[in-house]
């Protein structure tokens, strides 16, 4: 038995020798084309996939993905579900609670071999890469006075990737860094929170301390003793949230615990890329002040902060805060110092540098907008155009026997269809209509009821017009005027 012999043998799926191994489907590829029986164009589409990879690595279809018609070829079902699905991603609860609007987030990101597994695509890592880019700008959109640090675990070593800052293009341009970097050893969660414990052991007492990990091993390699560092978490009142990419894993479930005071929901599983982006997101609400600090904290917190102003140049200078040569900036109040952008906290005098437009934005987090209610349907509405966009709603289903398929229905014999929806959203305090788009938009970027306003605005312009007639005309200052 010579060479050739033995690696046959070995890429045999049988341990039995055959002298017409050519034919038989234990054999590899490379076997058959030194070999040179079977088919080898056959061989090679069934090894290598459309993409010319391997076949288990090309995208797969699921039964969902697949647009299809109704009975009657139309596709206002799939539309109709795809709008009440958009419409569900904002559902949450909307009771004011007391929340902490200025917050200090150290963003950690596993980064060990198991982030190069490609159940997400392409893989872990680049989706994880990806997906924090998003959390990055939607989390300073929403929280613009706070602040965030990255983290990776890699090679059993904690790495800082940005310093804690402000600035959101620091952290992308950080992020994509990453992009070459390629995961390898196994993660490590005590060095990550005694990392991120350090980080955050100087920031101030009116700011949150939070600790975010995506996590996508089911393993963690500690140098020591990871309950006494889950302890000083809990003595420093820092809150550790994880996000799962595999599994639930015990230690990750008992940190996540005790340090948000027994509350398990802040350690969450991935089902699938979508599910995975939504957990991220759940991140950028501020999380709820509980009882025990509300009273554990004495008064009020008073926190001096800076509204500086716009300068413009027509010769670059030097910033305080990069060094850099910049045309124009902002002038701290306190030390006039030169500031690239805001909001920042001037490295001179230690001052949170803000604008009016960046506190207004976290305040919609102490008192989120209501949800608007659906209407049912009806023959008859109130209006007939959104307040918002002006667009015509659809037409009212007429009464009648009526045969529902999907999310439409089909009035008798008439090949006619309409929503079986309203497709209007009322606002409980204003009492205006929107459509769907209009929803969603106020409540996810808006903040603030447009119908709401105006009728503010109206209110305010009535009052003056009364002020000013009471005090143009003083003997009518009897008369009672009615503003609605």
């Amino acid at each position: 038995m010579d060479e050739s012999d033995d690696e046959y043998i070995g890429e045999l799926s049988s341990p039995v020798k055959n002298s017409n191994h050519d034919s038989r489907p234990g054999i590899s590829n490379r076997t058959r084309r030194k070999t040179g029986g079977g088919d080898s164009s056959q061989n090679r589409k069934l090894a290598a996939g459309n993409g010319g990879g391997y076949s288990w690595e090309d995208d797969y279809q699921r039964s969902w993905d697949i647009v299809k018609e109704d009975e009657a070829g139309s596709l206002e079902t799939i539309v109709s579900g795809l709008v009440e699905a958009r419409k569900k991603r904002y559902l949450k609860n909307v009771t004011p609670f007391q929340r902490g609007i200025i917050r200090t987030l150290i963003l950690v990101l596993d980064f060990s071999a198991v982030m190069a597994e490609k159940d997400l695509r392409p893989n872990r890592a680049s989706l994880t890469i990806l997906y924090a880019i998003e959390f990055v700008n939607e989390y300073f959109d929403q929280n613009p006075i706070s602040q965030l640090g990255i983290v990776i675990m890699r090679n059993g070593l904690a790495t800082l990737v940005s310093e804690v800052s402000g600035n959101p293009n620091d952290h992308i341009e950080a992020l994509k860094s990453m992009r070459r970097l390629e995961p390898q050893g196994d993660p490590t969660l005590q060095n990550v929170l005694e990392m991120a414990r350090g980080l955050l052991m100087h920031v101030a007492s009116h700011s949150t301390r939070e600790v975010l990990i995506i996590f996508g091993a089911l393993l963690t390699s500690d140098p020591g003793d990871v309950h006494k560092t889950i302890q000083s978490l809990v003595k420093e009142k820092i809150r550790v949230r994880i996000i799962g990419l595999t599994a639930q894993v015990a230690i990750c479930k008992e940190i996540c615990k005790k340090t948000n005071f027994g509350d398990e929901s802040s350690y969450g599983i991935i089902l699938n890329e979508a599910h995975f982006k939504e957990l991220l997101m759940e991140a950028v609400t501020p999380v709820a002040i509980t009882k025990s600090i509300s009273q554990q904290t004495k008064g009020f917190t008073l926190v001096k902060m800076g509204f500086p102003s716009r300068v413009s140049e027509n010769s670059p200078t030097f910033c305080s805060c990069h060094s850099k040569l910049v045309y124009g900036g902002y002038i701290c109040p306190n030390c006039s110092s030169k500031i690239c952008s805001l909001p920042a906290i001037c490295p001179c005098c230690n001052m949170m540098l803000i604008l009016s437009t960046h506190l207004a934005r976290s305040y919609h987090h102490l008192f989120p907008l209501k949800l608007f209610n659906e209407l049912p349907k009806s023959e008859q509405y109130d209006a007939y155009n959104c307040f918002g966009c002006q667009t015509e709603f659809p037409e009212a289903v007429p009464s009648g026997n009526s045969v529902s398929i999907g999310n439409v229905t089909t009035n008798g014999n008439k090949s006619k269809k309409e929503l079986i929806t309203s497709s209007r959203y009322r606002c409980p305090n204003c009492h205006n209509d929107f459509c769907i788009d209009c929803d969603v938009f106020i409540h996810e970027i808006l903040h603030n009821c447009p119908g709401c306003e105006s009728n503010n605005i109206k209110t305010n312009l009535i009052q003056a017009k009364t002020s000013d007639l009471h005090a143009t005309h003083p003997e009518n200052n009897n008369i009672t005027t009615a503003t609605g």
